[in-house]
């Protein structure tokens, strides 16, 4: 199997040189670290133990980008990811947002903390109940229904598998909310919702046709669609982009020859789910 020789530079890890905090306070209550999920550019993702409870917390990015501060941007997307858990606190696949994070008594803007959710993330190969596609694409309705778009599908990792077979959505991240929110809004805004909204549905079916396509029909979803305009015209774009870091991470020896992300020190956690379940099958 192949192994990372080290981990990232610091200019490609959300906290630099730094990785998530031995111990954080969230509501006056103490977690200690227990695990580190991942720690990519975007953020570090690690799970704390608490006296009542395990918790996630994700720290958005705070390293700056050649002498650019960008510590904004962390706070940007930790907000976002707050303010979408709040407005999804009553879906029970949601998990809840636990409140401000304070890292040796200071705030730590650019953090945000939900329970653990016990489970794990959905496999490639994974077998699902009857009622776990269902309930996942309720739960998409639920956010749609709030005027926000998920945007992240296409990553079966941000759908997890709780150890009682149901479906949860996590990582709201680059969740759209449209301005149509607020007093002012733009023309387009209902057509970038409109097109965000339709994605998800895309790539939702997408994992049904993968996993569960006898549901196909049921769930009023179309066996044969074609993947949008607006996701062929990105994946010009972002299928290069990914070739070339891909390539770069091998080269400083950050990744194994494969370029895949499972060969790196703190990958995505499903990628290491699924390594693991290939050694077991081995």
């Amino acid at each position: 199997m192949e192994r990372s020789t080290r981990e990232r530079p610091a200019l490609f890890r959300a906290l630099g040189k730094q990785s998530p905090p031995e111990q954080i306070e969230i509501d006056g209550k103490i977690y200690e670290l227990q695990e580190v999920f991942k720690h990519d550019s975007w953020a570090a993702t690690a799970m704390y133990h608490g006296q009542n409870q395990d918790i996630v917390c994700k720290f958005n990015r705070t390293q700056s980008i050649f002498g650019v501060p960008v510590g904004w941007l962390g706070r940007l997307l930790a907000n976002r990811e707050a303010f979408a858990m709040q407005r999804m606190k009553d879906v029970s696949g949601i998990p809840n947002d636990l409140g401000p994070v304070f890292v040796a008594g200071k705030h730590f803007r650019s953090a945000v903390a939900h329970p653990f959710i016990p489970g794990h993330p959905l496999g490639s190969n994974e077998q699902v109940d009857d009622n776990f596609f269902p309930e996942l694409l309720n739960h998409l309705k639920e956010v749609h229904n709030q005027k926000m778009a998920y945007v992240d599908l296409h990553k079966r990792e941000n759908i997890l598998v709780g150890k009682d077979g149901k479906p949860y959505l996590i990582d709201f991240q680059i969740c759209y909310r449209s301005a149509a929110m607020h007093k002012f809004t733009l023309p387009t805004t209902k057509l970038i919702l409109k097109l965000l909204q339709n994605s998800d549905l895309y790539h939702f079916t997408k994992h049904v046709k993968r996993l569960r396509p006898d549901q196909i029909e049921q769930l009023g979803l179309t066996k044969h669609a074609e993947r949008p305009w607006w996701i062929r015209a990105h994946r010009t774009v972002a299928v290069p982009f990914r070739t070339a870091r891909r390539k770069f991470l091998t080269l400083i020896g950050v990744r194994g020859k494969s370029g895949r992300s499972a060969t790196e020190t703190f990958a995505e956690h499903a990628f290491r789910c699924d390594e693991n379940e290939k050694k077991k099958a081995a």
